[in-house]
């Protein structure tokens, strides 16, 4: 059975590349009814922490991505915390040196740095030169008897090492630029190489889907499988992500944590259809998708080989799409945090003003691109009190010639039957030609009185929402900004 895994280090939240290796691999297991396996890489004891564990869960549970074994579900294949499973690479490593596939190194930090540097002073690089491999037993004897510290290495055999990347294709290292690597430190931790994979060994993994940073690895750990007797998983390695300025993805373009998107009003149905498009393509034009869409027309065939570009006003695309998109009911749901923020919610908006609120969610909701917006948008339906932006005030409400008019417009908005945006509208032209005005000017003058603002949705659509009784009130209260 396919089993796929996505194994974080927890030094940092989830960030955008992250979130989008942990879909790929998720849409590949559920494409094929495989396992999505959840591993924390936490060997880097010194920047790991659980809050950033608990941080990277709370990502992937926003983005919808569950997982099949992991940290709290178990599974056959526990502990999933790296930490906890050095013991298992410790006696592989001992396994490499038994067969002679490893060998001890007792040489000091110090003395690889100065080989370092004198060779980079003269011929421009180094590699580790082999020096203990070629030590004899007794000279091993003695060190082992006085205790000196020493790593194991991997004796990397001559020749080349070839692997078929099913993004990539075809891909050969020549092993003579790969040096002895380091599989266990001197103080008994194993290293990335030796961990990866005797953890993909041990929980069965059958492919690999990571960043294409990842491809120069790939090498030193076929060569592993192969030290170890095993079959390496199927790899396949998907490109980076760049910001628009085609340079890697980082803070400085904005926010990375995909849980900061969540605090910037973006929903996790688009995000996930943004990072799905990102460096994989369904074929032909379309773009919007539901996540069971996504996963029934996902392949690693459809991976491109190029560099995926994160465009900003892209994702608010995809995210005011699906906004128009979500259920009206779940959409007034999710709303309910956003406006608590803003001081706006009250427990009658999905109690007894459901209907009304309903409608209001609908009249707002095609001009907003991310959630915090609606908070704004919606002030002055939710707020008592209106606040009157200045610059319209000045420009609508500073004119002569609809103070007469706004003045009877109150007073024709109490006759308006029924209190419709039809009715509303045909009762405020018919008005404005009585009067000999533009009516223009009165529906300018008629939405800063009822919402305070130059800009708002269809007035007309407004004050059927709003009602007659607070429509009449904000009119009779904004006529005070005309001039005597």
């Amino acid at each position: 059975m396919l089993r796929v895994r996505f194994a974080p280090s927890p030094t940092g939240y989830l960030h955008i590349g992250g979130a989008r290796t942990a879909l790929f691999n998720w849409l590949y297991a559920r494409r094929h009814g495989g396992t999505f396996v959840l591993r924390i890489e936490d060997t880097d004891t010194e920047r790991s922490s659980w809050d950033m564990v608990a941080g990277i869960v709370e990502g992937l549970r926003w983005l919808g991505l569950d997982w099949d074994e992991g940290p709290d579900v178990g599974g056959p294949h526990a502990p999933y915390f790296q930490s906890q499973r050095v013991d298992r690479a410790r006696v592989l490593a001992e396994q490499l040196v038994a067969s002679g596939r490893g060998y001890y190194c007792y040489c000091t930090a110090e003395t690889l740095q100065q080989k370092r540097q004198a060779a980079e002073a003269t011929e421009g690089g180094w590699i580790y030169d082999r020096t203990c491999c070629a030590l004899t037993a007794d000279a091993i004897a003695d060190r082992e008897r006085l205790g000196t510290p020493r790593a194991i290495r991997f004796k990397v055999p001559d020749g080349a090492t070839v692997f078929t990347d099913l993004v990539h294709g075809p891909i050969t290292f020549d092993n003579a630029h790969i040096e002895d690597f380091v599989v266990l430190r001197s103080d008994r931790h194993p290293t990335y190489h030796l961990s990866v994979v005797a953890d993909d060994m041990d929980m069965h993994i059958t492919h690999v889907v990571r960043g294409d940073d990842h491809i120069s690895n790939t090498p030193k750990q076929v060569l592993l499988y192969q030290a170890f007797g095993a079959s390496h998983p199927e790899f396949a390695h998907v490109p980076l992500i760049l910001g628009p300025d085609k340079k890697r993805l980082s803070k400085r373009h904005g926010a990375t944590s995909v849980m900061e998107y969540q605090r910037l009003g973006y929903l996790p149905e688009a995000m996930v259809n943004f990072l799905a498009l990102l460096g994989w393509s369904p074929g032909g034009d379309r773009e919007l998708f539901t996540r069971d869409e996504l996963i029934a027309a996902f392949t690693l065939n459809g991976i491109s080989g190029g560099n995926a570009v994160f465009n900003p006003e892209k994702l608010d695309w995809f995210n005011q799409q699906h906004i128009v998109r979500l259920p009206l009911d779940e959409l007034a749901r999710r709303l309910e945090p956003v406006l608590r923020d803003a001081g706006l919610w009250t427990a009658d908006l999905l109690g007894s003003r459901r209907d009304w609120f309903l409608r209001l969610v609908e009249l707002i909701r095609a001009r907003v691109k991310k959630l915090d917006q609606f908070a704004e948008e919606m002030r002055p339906f939710l707020q008592e009190d209106v606040q009157y932006d200045s610059s319209a005030v000045a420009k609508h409400l500073n004119n002569t010639e609809v103070k007469d008019a706004l003045g009877s417009f109150a007073e024709t908005l109490d006759r308006v039957v029924p209190y419709t945006s039809q009715s509303l509208d045909a009762a405020l032209r018919g008005l404005a030609e009585s009067r000999g005005i533009k009516a223009a000017s009165l529906i300018h003058a008629t939405r800063v009185a009822i919402t305070g603002r130059a800009v708002s949705p269809g007035i007309f659509d407004v004050l059927e929402l709003m009602g007659a009784e607070r429509v009449s009130a904000r009119v009779r209260d904004a006529i005070k900004f005309l001039p005597k």
